[in-house]
């Protein structure tokens, strides 16, 4: 019988087959995309479980056996117990020291009060929810941290965090009173009290001592540290964390602000409200006497705006209170609610500049115009109805600003002709050419600032309204046409990529918004290099401009496509206005024979100068005799 032996074919097919069925094995390995699923699914899953756990903790009978030390009666534990807590040991020891919480409900909260710390675990608001339909939770799941730091007269240093409080609410009269203590006996303790109001998004807060000057060492520094991760509640990552913000009052009524994405910390005075906004909600700490000093910080914890995220930012802050003879009486309110103008101007300390309106002229002129403005309109039309409006309005208010410009470039086209021949004589001397062509524009009227300057007015209504929409609470989750909300991006095509910079996803109105900039810069751009004389260089500076027309629509297209889509359809129907105002004032109102005969005019009478043109024109006559004289030296 024949021995069998591997020759080369079968060494190769058992290689071949070897390297497919690694093949096959590579190909059903899951996806980065499906890994990713995975994970998320099953921490989503471990978030139920232990959501399922902790209510099971939540609703279970506390009983004796429940006690960190399960029998009060043990000699030793409730020494170790002393030893550990000092005079605090007591409340350890109350059938209310159990990680449980004391739920209450408001017409605007739900709340829960941990026992343990003795502050808010749970600030649930009624009413709103977030982008994907689930309730607004500024505080929940342990994203917030509120801890007194204090010394004891046994040299300890303790942490209410660590501490158990004792429950009890309350009426007085409508409104209803949660008292928190830490108990060092019956009739000694620090209290953390909470005064809620019917259907108030301000909560009277105050931290109390009785009976503690032999227990607390108020002789050394008592801090407060109150830090917070902020849920993301908007769609869009990018522009929730851009609006997310650590905002304070200090000294006197100065605002300020840490930075807006990146990490920031100051040491701060007199320091009267903290404000952690969370674009349109906040949570914000008002002392009713000011903090003589904090330190603030801000974290952000957005690395990657391509992933999804749970937390946008972190804000923590470090503020001293006062202790005498270790009896405390520190009043304090919270505001949990929207960062909503309407509802914060109901407060004292205006809380409403929390609110990032702008700076000088263009807060002001958000707070006094657009704002009420918008508030008429939309109090009778739909929200997008009422953005169109406005739009038309203000439009309308600022078209002697388009007839300026355009009957300003209308003079200097009409007097090209005799500017290119001034500069075609003085060739050789570009500074009497300049004298010249300023001598011949103050004649006629015709300066080119008189174009410029009242485009300049534009900017602080341009910024102003840049400002407005993405503080407008009233267009959060309001539809308007195929955009769902108009205060995020609209959707018309869900991307399977991202693109840097634009997103996973195409927006429409910014779209319409870039090509009703396209038409209207290419109408402008052609009137202006219409009127521009001709000369060396001038092929660069048409290029340069050429280049603008497509440059800022593009701009438009990609950073708008993660924005507001009610602002993109502020600029699609503005620059549809203006090209229709442009239209209107070439075709019916400006008549350049008219202008012509007027300029003739213009040229015959005498022209006073103002200072700055005196100015101007001595100054080049000085540069114009230096030169004459450079030459005659050289000759």
């Amino acid at each position: 019988m024949e021995e069998k032996k591997l020759d080369i074919n079968s060494i190769i097919g058992f290689i071949l087959i070897f390297g497919i069925l690694l093949y096959m094995m590579w190909q059903n390995q899951p996806t980065p995309e499906e890994i990713a699923e995975q994970e998320k699914q099953e921490q989503l899953e471990a978030e139920k479980q232990a959501a399922s756990k902790k209510t099971s903790e939540e609703t279970k009978v506390t009983t004796a056996e429940d006690y960190s030390f399960e029998n009060a009666n043990d000699s030793v534990k409730v020494e170790a117990l002393k030893n550990k807590l000092g005079a605090f040991a007591y409340s350890a020891t109350l059938p209310s020291a159990t990680d449980t919480q004391t739920s209450v409900q408001t017409d605007v909260f739900d709340l829960k009060f941990s026992h343990k710390g003795g502050f808010l675990s749970e600030v649930i608001l009624k009413g709103f929810v977030d982008y994907d339909s689930i309730p607004i939770a500024l505080i929940q799941n342990g994203n917030e941290q509120f801890n007194i730091t204090f010394p004891t007269a046994n040299n300890r240093i303790l942490n209410t965090n660590d501490l158990y409080f004792q429950p009890s609410v309350t009426k007085n009269g409508d409104n209803t009173v949660v008292s928190m203590k830490l108990k060092v006996s019956e009739s000694k303790f620090l209290e953390y009290r909470y005064e809620l109001k019917p259907d108030d998004y301000m909560i009277d807060f105050s931290i109390r001592s009785q009976g503690l000057d032999n227990v607390i060492n108020s002789s050394q520094a008592i801090d407060l540290d109150w830090r917070l991760q902020t849920y993301r509640h908007d769609q869009s990552i990018t522009y929730e964390n851009r609006y997310t913000r650590l905002t304070y009052m200090h000294d006197g009524e100065k605002i300020d602000k840490l930075a807006q994405m990146n990490d920031d910390e100051e040491l701060i005075e007199e320091v009267r409200w903290l404000s952690y906004r969370q674009h349109f909600f906040s949570s914000i700490l008002v002392a009713d006497q000011p903090f003589k000093k904090a330190t603030i910080t801000s974290t952000d914890l957005v690395q990657d705006e391509e992933v999804d995220t749970l937390f946008t930012k972190t804000f923590a802050s470090k503020l001293p209170l006062t202790f005498t003879n270790g009896e405390a009486n520190n009043n304090f309110k919270f505001y949990f609610g929207p960062t909503d103008s309407k509802v914060l101007k109901h407060y004292d300390y205006n809380l409403d500049e929390s609110i990032p309106f702008g700076w000088g002229i263009f807060g002001w002129i958000n707070k006094a115009l657009f704002i009420p403005l918008f508030a008429f309109l939309s109090s009778f039309l739909p929200y997008g109805i009422a953005i169109i409006v406005m739009t038309v309005l203000i439009k309308l208010m600022m078209s002697f600003v388009q007839y300026k410009q355009f009957l300003s470039q209308a003079k200097l086209r009409v007097l090209k002709p005799e500017l290119d021949e001034i500069r075609e004589k003085y060739k050789d001397n570009k500074m009497k050419a300049q004298q010249e062509t300023m001598a011949l524009q103050n004649k006629a009227g015709a300066s080119p600032l008189a174009g410029c300057l009242p485009g300049l007015i534009q900017l602080p209504v341009f910024y102003a309204l840049f400002m407005f929409f993405p503080t407008a609470f009233d267009l959060r989750q309001k539809s308007f046409l195929w955009a769902d909300d108009l205060s995020s991006y609209d959707v018309i095509a869900e991307l399977p990529f991202n693109i840097p910079f634009y997103g996973d996803h195409v927006s429409l109105f910014p779209i319409l918004a870039a090509i009703a900039i396209f038409f209207y810069m290419k109408m402008t751009t052609g009137q202006q290099m219409a009127t521009q004389p001709t000369q060396e260089g001038m092929p660069d500076m048409a290029k340069m401009m050429k280049y603008m027309i497509y440059f800022s629509p593009l701009l438009m297209l990609v950073f708008f496509n993660q924005y507001a889509s009610g602002l993109s359809l502020y600029y699609f129907i503005s620059n549809l206005i203006s090209i229709g105002i442009m239209l209107v004032i070439k075709n019916y109102i400006l008549d350049e024979d008219k202008i012509h005969a007027q300029i003739q005019e213009n040229k015959k009478k005498p022209k006073k100068q103002n200072k700055f043109q005196k100015k101007m024109a001595e100054m080049m006559e000085q540069a114009e005799q230096q030169r004459q004289a450079q030459q005659r030296r050289k000759k």
